[in-house]
């Protein structure tokens, strides 16, 4: 892998790549299916309004690579901010390599600077490689359970 790696924040013109890295992840995720059209509208609203949260990007030399989504939140347990993570995908290409590592490591040292005290993220329960990837980072399971309700 190429040591010319940098992670910041996504821009508009990262939108192409962002959506195809969504179709990767949510083919590998039993809840979700790819649409371009509602992932670029996603995104784009998180890019227009950067209080929501924020779109990270992780590039080897100058292409993107891989993507972290981050939403903000509040906590009332915890009395402060909180983040969502949320679309943490690395490329097919560039899996394996630490790129992953690097741009969770990343996200959360941005969020505990600006005083998050938790962070929250959801996983599919048959993605066994992403479950371990997490473990690894220091998540822990909940004892929440996961509903959702589409409007």
């Amino acid at each position: 892998m190429s040591d010319n790696i940098e992670i910041g924040f996504a821009t508009e013109k990262d939108l192409p790549y962002l959506v195809e890295l969504l179709a990767e992840l949510f083919a590998l995720e039993s809840d979700f299916h790819p649409d371009p059209a509602k992932q670029q509208r996603g995104l784009l609203t998180i890019l227009d309004e950067p209080e929501l949260g924020r779109l990270f990007v992780v590039r080897v030399g100058g292409k993107v690579a891989g993507m972290a989504n981050a939403l903000i939140t509040i906590s009332t347990a915890e009395g402060g901010r909180a983040l969502l993570l949320e679309d943490v995908v690395i490329h097919r290409d560039h899996r394996g390599g630490g790129l992953g590592r690097k741009l969770v490591e990343h996200v959360l040292k941005w969020a505990k600077q600006r005083g998050i005290v938790r962070v929250t993220l959801l996983a599919d329960r048959d993605n066994q490689p992403a479950l371990d990837f997490y473990r690894k980072q220091g998540f822990e399971n909940s004892h929440m359970a996961v509903l959702r309700k589409i409007l």
